[in-house]
């Protein structure tokens, strides 16, 4: 094993990034400390109040349990994981005194052992005090059979979560796995004390009054309209400056820009400004516009338990049949860039060379009439009985997703496919019918990564499907033997370059399978008021209030 001088010397940043799992180099974690201080109090009387808008709703409070990305927006402040990512890709500490490596002792050279040392005197929001119990109980509930967790990869391979002492635990790993440390670095930890005499932990009252170590205490919550959090004085990193923040829901992006625009929301955040609004936007007085990259990537995502999808030559026919370039083009302004995969293109692990999509309703119907899909009297093709019918489902207020979906309906239509628009409200939408797979096809923006490693089990491992059994979030039920066997071995590795090879061939399996048609990855334009400091965009975590604890009215 290299000294860190010696590894920074030969890899690049990117490189450096991916050594950072179990195994990882030493003093490639960050700093053991950065001297964060308790400082809400020096800051209480100029904190002042922060609307922030998300076009979602967040619903889920137990951020153990099944979610989507908007929720995360409220776990940041309510909640800290031991450690996350920087901007820079590189962990930085919070709950963790300092984030364990090869070289401080916090993980076995062979990525088997791991030793985490908590900070002192962190305390719950209801001021009882956090211990590695209250860590032991985070992990140990994700592998709880009984509990709806929201993710299984990596937490099956621990074992003998031991409690050292009120700030030190240790755990085995059954195999080694590559992940690990960036699967932590999103997992929120929990109090046990508030799960105390409760049966059934998927409804303890918990889950709709969380407590927390984060920055803000969860104060109320008007369905359907606001979070209110309040400031947490004895948080114990720097911050809050911010005494209240104001979650605020506005499912209509239009609606939401004009609030932007007219004062009423101070921060806009997911899904943002849409880009037929950014020319103005960027003119806007007091008010700061960019357009920063992100690792989602929008698709239209198959559910492939249905008949419809089975075979190969009708997704591939649908993907022909999909006029990327219009959409990106006419509907986002060109904002997006198209890609063929999952994997952003910044990553080390991208793959650049695969099939260029290209649109063609020649091509689309000689696979359809190829594979023995015949019109019918409708002009809708059907064979063996079934029609190729189906629903697509998206946010509905989303206008331009709205908008896609009508021009994809057209040009589907063309080739003799039905495709019926149901769209839902957002807590409908990606409640239990996104979870579950309750939907036929999808328009959905995904950020199937864990911070920057390239692991993707939770969302493509055949085992992680709840509508088949699994806990995960591989919503589409998409099964390939050859992608598990993949993901296994890359998950197994911690040579960046090996594991290169393997996410690319993933990447290429993925393309070729097509259990998603892939749009483009995701440039959001960011927008707030010129006296609302901190936000900073992160493309290694997905959403905007990562660092809220930094965030202040200037």
């Amino acid at each position: 094993m290299t000294d860190d001088k010696t590894q920074k010397a030969h890899l690049s940043r990117r490189q450096t990034l991916m050594m950072m799992g179990a195994a990882g180099v030493a003093g490639l974690m960050g700093p053991a400390a950065i001297g964060r201080d308790q400082a809400f109090a020096a800051n209480a009387d100029a904190s002042g109040q922060l609307i922030l808008a998300f076009s979602q709703e967040p619903t889920v409070f137990n951020p153990l349990m099944p979610h989507i990305e908007v929720d995360e927006g409220v776990y940041y402040a309510v909640f800290d994981p031991l450690f996350d990512f920087d901007p820079d890709g590189e962990y930085f500490p919070i709950l963790v005194a300092e984030v364990p490596t090869v070289a401080n002792g916090g993980i076995s050279e062979d990525g088997l052992n791991w030793r985490i040392k908590l900070k002192e005197g962190v305390t719950w929001h209801d001021g009882t005090p956090f211990t590695a119990e209250d860590v032991k109980f985070s992990l140990e509930l994700t592998m709880d059979p009984d509990f709806r967790s929201f993710r299984s990869t990596g937490y099956k391979f621990m074992r003998n979560i031991t409690v050292v002492s009120d700030t030190e635990l240790t755990w085995e790993m059954s195999e080694s796995f590559a992940p690990m440390a960036a699967i932590l670095a999103s997992t929120y930890i929990i109090p046990k004390h508030a799960f105390d005499g409760v049966e059934d932990k998927n409804t303890a009252p918990f889950s709709n009054a969380p407590i927390g170590t984060g920055p803000f205490k969860f104060k109320e919550r008007m369905a359907g309209d606001h979070i209110e959090l309040e400031a947490n004085a004895d948080y114990h990193m720097d911050g809050p400056y911010l005494k209240t923040l104001i979650i605020k829901y506005v499912p209509d992006l239009n609606v939401m820009y004009t609030q932007f625009k007219s004062g009423d929301i101070d921060v806009i955040g997911l899904q943002y400004i849409s880009p037929d609004h950014l020319a103005e936007a960027e003119t806007l007085p007091n008010k700061i516009v960019t357009v920063a990259g992100t690792a989602t990537f929008e698709s239209i995502g198959l559910n492939m338990t249905r008949p419809q999808f089975q075979e190969l030559a009708v997704r591939q026919a649908l993907y022909a049949a999909l006029d990327k370039t219009s959409i990106i083009d006419a509907l986002y302004y060109g904002v997006p860039t198209p890609t063929e995969t999952y994997m952003p293109q910044q990553s080390y692990y991208y793959e650049p060379d695969l099939p260029k999509h290209e649109f063609s309703l020649e091509k689309a119907r000689k696979l359809l009439d190829d594979a023995g899909w015949k019109p019918g009297a409708d002009g809708v093709r059907e064979k063996d009985g079934v029609r190729l019918s189906f629903t697509n489902s998206t946010t509905a207020g989303n206008h331009l997703r709205e908008q896609a979906q009508q021009f994809i309906q057209q040009t589907f239509k063309e080739v003799g496919v039905e495709m019926t628009i149901k769209n839902l409200p957002p807590a409908v939408m990606w409640g239990d019918y996104w979870m579950n797979s309750g939907f036929d096809s999808v328009v959905v923006g995904l950020n199937t990564l864990s911070g920057a490693d390239p692991d993707t089990s939770d969302y493509f491992m055949s085992t992680m499907s709840p509508a088949l059994g699994g806990s995960g979030q591989n919503t589409f039920a998409y099964q390939n033997p050859k992608v598990d066997e993949l993901l296994i071995k890359g998950a197994a590795s911690f040579v960046p370059e090996e594991r290169r090879e393997i996410y690319q061939e993933l990447q290429r399996v993925i393309r070729d399978d097509l259990p998603f048609l892939p749009v483009f990855q995701y440039a959001v334009i960011k927008g707030r008021k010129d006296d609302v400091d901190g936000p900073a965009p992160n493309v290694n975590n997905r959403i905007e209030t990562w660092n809220v604890r930094d965030w202040k009215r200037t």
